[in-house]
């Protein structure tokens, strides 16, 4: 629906009085009492009762002289991007039916080191999009060595399960998400692409319900230098989970050690349709410990970035642990079939326990080439 003039949204009143009594809206489902956030969007026991007060009242228009002045709408990229690569023709999607994702090797060409410092992904039908990731297969790696540029390619079962070869993520796309800016205006940080690097846009997409089609497209900001620090993903994963059926709550919990020290900027947990919340827990070598991010309501719907309020050292032999829960049971309204044992898996009637950390290390005449993700 459009809230865009009080006319649309009288008509809400109630609905919305309902969504932020209960925290449904503004998105954003992290712990109040754990961390800070730059980018918290939470409303405050103050603008609540604003709101409540507004429709208990019976949402009264109030006086059309101090309308505020329209919204002003940015059209197109978010960012400016200094170059733009885009699939080359459109993607047909099914009305029907399961997809696996596919890979298309964009005409990217980089000489030279290439440092990123802001990133945006565009898919032209957001309604298929799963997810759209730019994945960076640096030189020497024959991961996908198949594939042809523009050419969609969906891997083999032995290529999905191998995990000896060189790629890493750079950027992506998921319902909610904003663009991917460093997340540290303060800092001189930025992405590595090294020299003779291949870009591929790695596409999942859900049917729903039409024929249609997708053409995804990806801008990137450079840096004309390269930058102090290199900013990296620290991807905590774990796949040896099974949900048995009707379980309401079924736990799972992956630990990690540093082995070099890094500087947490955000964090990003990822869940499929049953998960219902993850913690991410830092403890510290000189016995020192405390709660990174806490997600007691998981929404699936809203893939939210939790950008640190100050950026926190992690020195070499912390221990970070992940834990989540499930709910595979009937009265999960999301869970396409409680009667199975679940499992990882790529698809959204699947699952996963991902905790994406965003973090940055200084740059020197060796700086890192980002290793593959486990899964």
């Amino acid at each position: 629906m459009s809230l865009l003039t009080y006319d649309e949204t009288r008509p809400w009143a109630r609905s919305i009085k309902e969504e932020v009594l209960t925290r449904k809206m503004p998105p954003w489902f992290a712990d109040p009492q754990i961390g800070h956030f730059a980018n918290e969007r939470r409303l405050t026991n103050a603008e609540i009762k604003t709101v409540v007060d507004w429709v208990d009242a019976g949402s009264p228009e109030g006086d059309p002289k101090t309308t505020p002045a329209p919204t002003h709408w940015i059209e197109g990229w978010n960012i400016k991007p200094d170059v733009v690569y885009a699939m080359p023709e459109p993607y047909k999607i099914p009305k029907l039916g399961v997809m696996e994702y596919i890979y298309i090797l964009l005409p990217a060409k980089f000489p030279v080191d290439t440092w990123v410092v802001d990133a945006e992904v565009r898919p032209s039908n957001r309604s298929v999009v799963h997810h759209a990731s730019v994945v960076v297969r640096p030189p020497g790696s024959k991961w996908l060595e198949g594939a042809k540029p523009g050419v969609p390619y969906i891997p083999s079962s032995t290529e999905n399960s191998s995990s000896t070869e060189t790629f890493f993520w750079l950027c992506g796309y998921a319902p909610g998400i904003s663009p991917q800016e460093h997340f540290s205006p303060n800092e001189d940080v930025g992405r590595l692409i090294p020299a003779g690097s291949d870009l591929f846009l790695e596409l999942h997409y859900t049917p729903n319900g039409s024929e249609t089609e997708d053409q995804t497209s990806v801008g990137l900001v450079l840096s004309g230098k390269r930058p102090d620090k290199q900013l990296l993903n620290l991807i905590i994963t774990g796949n040896g989970f099974e949900i048995p059926p009707n379980a309401p709550n079924y736990g799972y919990s992956e630990t990690i050690v540093l082995n070099e020290p890094i500087t947490l900027l955000y964090a990003q947990p990822h869940l499929h349709v049953r998960g219902i919340d993850m913690k991410i827990e830092i403890a510290y070598p000189d016995g020192k410990s405390e709660t990174l991010l806490s997600v007691p309501r998981y929404n699936f719907m809203w893939q939210v970035v939790y950008i640190l309020a100050k950026p926190i050292r992690l020195p070499k032999g912390t221990l970070i642990r992940v834990s989540a829960h499930w709910d595979n049971s009937a009265g999960n309204k999301f869970n396409p079939d409680p009667s199975q044992t679940v499992r990882w898996g790529a698809q959204s009637w699947q699952e996963m326990m991902v905790a994406l950390l965003g973090g940055y290390v200084e740059t020197t005449e060796h700086y890192r080439v980002p290793a593959a993700p486990s899964h």
